[in-house]
């Protein structure tokens, strides 16, 4: 429990989407106050919401994602609203919301669109779906949503203006960080974050578009950090081809100050430092050349070596029966359902929190679901009886009430970064502020219900988990095992190859470096699933021992990765 509730440090990015959801809410809901239909908040707060998504995204990829988002809000909306609009039975709206936070489930881990996720989705589809609605409304209240939600676009894109390249050097710099920390203190854990970081930052500058000199020497500065990676081998011993000891780099300082430097130059606002020129590295790297997305785990993995089969699109095969995020959707659509008609049964008429709650506690495996619940559930009670301290405030007027929904907007996205538990303190109260815009509740009942939602749901939601085993975890271990194989095995040959240019020594280095971290990433979360079959511990650990060598390998074949006489940093 400690651990799962332990406060972290806060992401470098916090900021952004805390002030882009108050600043694309902040609008839409000061027009209906000062029209006096503040009732009809929870419509464009569908999409305002919609502004928390894409940060890490170049502006390019932003645009279209975050279309995509508002699309795909507005859908779920309809569905929900058209559904209160034809019944009112409970049990007939439970049954629809569960099947569509399935949905939401599955279509956000497939479609890898990142934090909040699914959430989000099902947290609006559920109030939605619970609210009181007339069909002949329902248009109105979607265009209200649509519209909130190009605001929100128009919102999240407007940095751009600004500072076009800025989640490019970002990425970077978190990668030139993270490689520096391994550059510090060696080990697995951090060379793990450090290849997970540099993949994501190569990605990031891959979806940016066309090649300018900036997105290439940002390429040169994750080419010398991977350099610096695969130089140090499987052990914690010297980076590549320095003897001075542990880290020592390029520079003139150990390789970790020197990662340091140009990743705090990266991120501030000024020009990128210009990376030395280092002996076995070409000079240019286009983002076109990156690793291709074939060389990334396939998510169909009801086989562990699979066969050349008729390609799909990406998002369709990973929505297919025996995928890999099929578990995760059934325990979804089980927990919501079962958390809705239990609350139900107890007395509360509204058991939209329980299906809220049920969603969102279901991560990768049930290590990381339990750590979840704990941390929704304190989250949920600490954030009710900040809910019942402020009543007196919320109630004074309609500008007191708009004002408290943007600051718990602000503080639920600032805080969620350090934990999730405390991010939900803020979510919770403002959950039961929208409740408050359609009129004054009994506080007392609004209270009861949600620590009453709040505790079946949690409950609910874990014991689906435990029932719907997951053995795609296993399956995807030995994927990943096979190929790490096959990465390994490219890369001898390369390296058995005499007449190998460095562009393809260093090409076979990061396929391999990445196929090692996607066995990381299998193993654990295989490792924290329950009733799976055993783990190939031994062939695991000779496989990442061997995957090291052989990285450590490209790194000498390069020449020892030095820079050049006469080249320097800025």
């Amino acid at each position: 429990m400690r651990e799962a509730l332990r406060l972290g440090r806060p992401s470098d990015r916090w900021f952004k989407p805390a002030l882009s959801v108050a600043a694309a809410s902040a609008l839409p809901n000061l027009v209906l106050c000062a029209l006096g239909r503040l009732d009809l908040v929870a419509y464009t707060m569908a999409g305002s919401l919609c502004a928390l998504y894409g940060h890490d995204l170049p502006y390019a990829r932003r645009a279209t994602t975050l279309a995509r988002v508002v699309l795909g809000m507005f859908a779920g909306v309809a569905v929900a609203l058209t559904a209160a609009s034809l019944t009112h039975s409970a049990v007939v709206l439970i049954a629809v919301g569960a099947v569509l936070a399935a949905v939401q489930k599955a279509v956000a881990d497939a479609s890898g669109i990142g934090p909040p996720g699914n959430v989000i989705f099902t947290f609006v589809m559920a109030g939605a779906l619970f609210a009181p609605q007339e069909i002949g409304r329902v248009p109105g209240h979607l265009a209200l949503t649509l519209a909130a939600g190009a605001f929100a676009w128009l919102v999240a894109m407007a940095p751009a203006l600004r500072r076009a390249d800025g989640p490019e050097r970002r990425a970077t710099a978190r990668a030139l960080a993270a490689a520096a920390a391994h550059a510090a203190a060696p080990g697995p854990q951090t060379r793990h974050a450090a290849t997970t970081a540099l993949r994501a930052a190569r990605h990031c500058l891959r979806l940016a578009g066309a090649p300018t000199a900036d997105r290439r020497t940002l390429h040169r500065l994750l080419r010398l950090a991977e350099a610096t990676l695969a130089g140090s081998g499987s052990s914690s011993g010297p980076g590549p081809g320095h003897g001075s000891g542990p880290g020592s780099g390029p520079g003139g300082g150990s390789a970790s100050e020197q990662l340091h430097a140009w990743a705090a130059a990266v991120r501030a606002h000024g020009p990128l430092p210009v990376p030395p020129a280092v002996h076995g590295l070409p000079e240019t790297d286009l983002p076109g050349a990156d690793l291709p997305e074939t060389d990334l785990p396939d998510t169909d993995l009801r086989d562990a070596a699979p066969q050349a089969r008729v390609p799909r699109p990406r998002l369709l095969r990973s929505l297919a029966p025996g995928a890999a995020h099929a578990p995760a959707a059934l325990r979804t659509l089980l927990g919501c359902a079962l958390a809705g008609y239990a609350t139900l049964l107890l007395g509360v008429d509204r058991p939209y929190w329980a299906i809220v709650t049920a969603a969102s506690i279901h991560q990768a495996n049930i290590a990381l679901t339990w750590n979840r619940t704990l941390q929704r559930t304190l989250g949920n009670l600490l954030g009710v009886a900040v809910f019942a301290a402020a009543v007196p405030l919320i109630r004074t007027g309609p500008v007191a009430l708009v004002l408290c929904l943007l600051v718990l907007n602000f503080a639920a996205e600032a805080l969620i970064s350090r934990n999730y538990w405390l991010g939900t303190v803020a979510v919770t109260p403002m959950a039961l502020l929208l409740v408050e815009f359609t009129g004054d509740h009994p506080a007392g009942r609004l209270i009861g219900d949600r620590v009453l939602d709040t505790l079946i749901g949690a409950a609910v939601g874990i014991a689906a988990a435990l029932a719907v085993t997951n053995h795609r975890t296993t399956d995807r271990v030995r994927h990943a095992l096979h190929a790490t194989g096959r990465a390994r095995a490219h890369a001898e040959r390369t390296l058995a190859d005499p007449a190998a240019e460095p562009a393809a020594v260093h090409a076979a280095s990061r396929r391999l470096a990445h196929s090692l971290a996607d066995l990381r990433d299998a193993r654990d979360t295989a490792a924290g699933e329950w009733r799976r079959r055993t783990l190939p511990e031994q062939a695991l650990r000779a496989a990442e021992e061997a995957g090291h060598r052989t990285l450590a390998g490209t790194a000498q074949r390069r020449g020892g990765l030095h820079p050049a006489p006469e080249s320097g940093a800025a």
